[in-house]
């Protein structure tokens, strides 16, 4: 269905700019695993990573598109060697990096790495300031998929550097684009999709599509509603920069967090999906609940968010809606797909029924009839509209297509 909307998001595609790291990698969001939230510096280990893969397998998510496993940070040792090259922690990985990534993508998964552009990581271990082009040579003979590239330690016009600068000496391009390049002089050896992960700095959405192939659009998500409620929000006015190649990332999915509820991760995982965020599951694989594993394993949703448009939703207003509030979560949302159209009903603020009538859906040519179902709860039917009943804090994600 060639739709209006369909038509608007594809001529903003083809008006963006020219994708430098275009290498035919991050067509679609990725979908994985990081080992941060679990654990911290802890879970930066091979135990970790290969008892992660292995869940990948026996939960059924590698099947249902999840495939990188991602180390974050403390993964090395705290200096170099006499060669100026990077150490794993033999503690952490006592068989090395490349024997964990070579069983990794025989279980048919990929493998990824931390880095930062600063002097240091985050947590105080080697940087790759000035040394870009060695340390990619070494995630080349690892056999790494991923890198997530951080921003600490970066320039700063405070001395010393501190770990978070309030005033930096430059704009964040600057210290990522050396790594761009030398993640670009191996494409013919390796192709690496690079995660800029920069905070939002700079209005990163307007130029790191030249950059990497994702990036972070906001500070941490730190697993709670507010969190979800702040990010979540901010997405919908930088949608047109998501495509094919390169994905605002709103931060891995705190699924599983204590602070959130059942509602709230339904919303949480529903709009990352419609918002076409990369879905990187930041829990705990073995003990994940059944209500979580169901929302992650949600077929439809999962479906919506890999497909092959690549558009991502954003907010619309229905005659008679209220207007949307600054850092709150609006109840209506649109999206296109290849063969109809995405709409997500959030009940962000208030608990009730939400109804849309297609007649006012961007990308509906008019009142139908068409089909349609909600992917949590496997409503179906025809017509020309629909309505749920919605907890606070929940949400229905509903795909609509020609009858």
């Amino acid at each position: 269905m060639k739709s209006r909307l369909n038509l608007l998001f594809l001529i903003l595609g083809q008006l963006h700019v020219t994708r430098a790291l275009n290498n035919g990698i991050g067509l679609k969001p990725h979908l994985g695993w990081s080992s941060w939230n679990v654990a911290q510096c802890e879970a930066a280990s091979e135990k970790y990573a290969l008892d992660a893969a292995a869940k990948f397998i026996s939960l059924g998510l590698r099947d249902l598109g999840y495939e990188y496993i991602n180390i974050d940070d403390c993964w090395s040792t705290k200096s170099r060697d006499s060669s100026g090259k990077l150490v794993p922690d033999p503690s952490k990985w006592p068989n090395g990096i490349k024997a964990v990534v070579d069983k990794i993508h025989g279980m048919g998964l990929k493998f990824g790495l931390y880095g930062c552009a600063g002097q240091w990581t985050c947590a105080g271990y080697p940087a790759s300031e000035g040394r870009e082009v060695s340390d990619v040579a070494q995630l080349v003979s690892w056999g790494v998929d991923f890198w997530k590239y951080d921003n600490c330690y970066t320039p700063c016009n405070q001395n010393p550097r501190p770990q978070t600068c309030t005033s930096p000496a430059g704009n964040t391009k600057t210290w990522y684009a050396p790594m761009r390049d030398a993640i670009l002089g191996v494409q013919n050896m390796r192709k690496i999709h690079f995660n800029l992960c920069n905070w939002g700095r700079d209005e990163v959405w307007t130029w790191a599509a030249q950059y990497g192939h994702s990036w972070r659009m906001s500070v941490d998500n730190w697993g709670d509603w507010a969190s979800v409620e702040r990010i979540g929000s901010a997405a919908a006015a930088i949608s047109q920069y998501s495509g094919p190649g390169g994905f605002n990332d709103l931060d891995m999915l705190y699924l599983g967090s204590p602070k959130l509820n059942t509602n709230q991760e339904r919303l949480h995982f529903g709009l990352w999906a419609i918002a076409k965020s990369p879905l990187v599951l930041g829990l705990n694989l073995a003990t994940i609940s059944n209500a979580t594993l169901d929302i992650i394993r949600n077929k439809g949703i999962i479906s919506i968010n890999q497909d092959a448009l690549g558009k991502a939703a954003t907010t619309f207003r229905p005659p008679g809606a209220p207007a949307p509030v600054s850092g709150k979560i609006y109840p209506y949302w649109v999206g296109p797909l290849t063969d109809g159209v995405v709409i997500g009903l959030c009940a962000g603020t208030a608990g009730g029924r939400y109804s849309v009538e297609f007649k006012d859906v961007p990308g509906l040519g008019g009142a139908g009839p068409y089909a349609w179902k909600e992917m949590y709860t496997g409503q179906a039917g025809r017509g020309s509209r629909v309505a749920f009943d919605i907890a606070l804090h929940d949400m229905r994600v509903i795909k609509v297509t020609n009858v």
